[in-house]
């Protein structure tokens, strides 16, 4: 039997706009406007990948340092990163009253400095070279590329976990325009530096893409820690005489599961990299995939930002019909803009003038991006059902969908290295789609109800009830 909680949204917790009232369409409104300053936060962090790749791509020996970039930097900086990257989730949907932020917090802070240490010892230790020449088993000239950025990369867990908190208050209490300034303030300082870095000194490229994305996450988590001040001392409720304490067991039982989510979907980072080096085209492949997969990212952006919404608004009345509907209609348009993208002369002029691939990397960019086109509505459709399940305390349900995707795209990554029949980035695309397919339709199993009967999603129960018959 699910735990009841202490205490449900109120309308002390949220302004008089989150309300879910009316009919289809105004309550559709009302979604459309929980969900914009979140998406455009989404949206505008999804250019940071294509913004960091294409400065990579403009300077000396353009291919090592993409490989080093997409093969090594980041799957191991964001498998490092996974067990606190559902802080957001956590915190929107359990920072009710003080004592509750109080108990979160003090996770966050702990769990953040443990992985940051763990982050120090793979970059400046023996152990790099046993994790990325040996079970990423990165091309040779990749590896002293992937030593230093991995190295500037330090801060970075620490301050995603502590600015990922922080803005899980910032939605709870509809503050989510706040968000989308602290990533304005965090492609700001990334867009600077990489300008600077680019055209003004002789670093090397992984040094000037990971000086700016580490001092713009910097930035971000000082912007959400100070703009959370406020919220934490004029808004946020102490606790309910009547409720039982928050308590740091209480809290785990919830966010285990939940943080074994990402850090098993980014396990697939790692293997990703790994499979694509022992397959056709190693280097070429690992070159395109940050390319790739940052349009890709951009797109499906809109869907990511759906998660919180559903998590925030799903109690309200009638809000489960409203958020299904937008939830489709959101999977529509997203990737029917990145369908009209790979269909046309962009996909060109995006890979040539923005991206800078060099020439013998287009064709293979050009056929990956009509891979990725099921992409973003597989991703809403996965917000809306995930959402479901947060917001009713069910987190085990998605652990196991991140299983599913993962248990997938291994298996036909595996294929392909067993074969050797197909280039690597074709196969780790593949790999990528169908695995998020599988976890979709998994996450549909556990979490359709929530959407089924009246529109009403009481927080108490879950799943809900069969609809009465007439």
């Amino acid at each position: 039997m699910a735990t009841r909680p202490s205490k449900s949204l109120n309308s002390e917790s949220h302004p008089p706009s989150f309300d879910i009232a009316g009919d289809d369409k105004s309550r559709s409104v009302r979604v459309f406007h929980a969900w914009w300053p979140l998406a455009s936060s989404w949206m505008l962090m999804g250019l940071e990948l294509p913004a960091v790749s294409a400065v990579i791509a403009r300077l000396p020996h353009p291919t090592v340092g993409l490989a080093a970039y997409g093969g090594i930097v980041m799957p191991v900086s964001m498998f490092i990163e996974g067990p606190i990257i559902m802080l957001l989730a956590a915190s929107t949907a359990l920072s009710r009253d003080r004592e509750s932020y109080a108990v979160g917090r003090r996770f966050m802070v702990r769990t953040g400095l443990a992985l940051t240490v763990l982050h120090a010892l793979v970059a400046f230790t023996p152990l790099y070279d046993l994790v990325a020449g040996g079970l990423l088993h990165a091309p040779p000239e990749t590896l002293e590329s992937g030593r230093l950025g991995l190295r500037i990369m330090t801060p970075w867990t620490l301050s995603i976990a502590f600015r990922r908190f922080q803005q899980g208050v910032l939605i709870r209490f509809g503050h989510g325009r706040s968000v989308s300034v602290g990533t304005l303030i965090r492609l700001t300082t990334l867009g600077l530096l990489l300008a600077v870095g680019g055209t003004l000194t002789a670093l090397p490229g992984i040094a000037v893409g990971t000086i700016a994305v580490v001092s713009g996450v910097v930035a971000e988590a000082l912007y959400a820690g100070w703009r959370t001040r406020p919220v934490l001392v004029h808004e946020m409720p102490a606790r309910e005489v009547a409720s039982p304490p928050p308590t740091m067991a209480g809290f785990l039982r919830f966010y285990v599961p939940l943080a074994l989510t990402p850090l098993i979907l980014f396990a697939g980072l790692p293997i990703t990299s790994a499979a694509v080096g022992r397959m056709p085209r190693a280097l070429d492949s690992l070159a395109a995939w940050p390319v790739v997969s940052g349009l890709a990212f951009t797109v499906r952006s809109a869907g990511f930002a759906l998660n919180e919404v559903v998590v925030a608004l799903l109690e309200r009345p009638h809000a489960a019909r409203a958020l299904a509907r937008f939830a489709g209609g959101l999977a529509v348009a997203a990737s029917l803009v990145l369908a009209a993208v790979a269909a046309t002369p962009l996909a060109g002029a995006y890979f040539t003038t923005v991206a800078a691939l060099p020439g013998q990397l287009l064709a293979l960019a050009g056929l990956g991006a009509w891979l990725v086109v099921p992409l973003p509505a597989i991703t809403s459709l996965q917000s809306l059902y995930q959402g479901a399940l947060v917001h009713h305390r069910r987190t085990s349900a998605i652990t196991v969908s991140v299983l599913v995707f993962l248990g997938v795209s291994v298996g036909i990554l595996s294929l392909g290295v067993a074969t050797q029949a197909w280039t690597g980035l074709y196969v780790a695309l593949a790999a990528l789609v169908v695995g998020n397919a599988a976890q979709l339709l998994w996450l549909w199993r556990e979490g359709r109800k929530a959407y089924d009967g009246t529109g009403t999603a009481p927080v108490e129960s879950f799943p809900l009830p069969d609809p009465p018959t007439s």
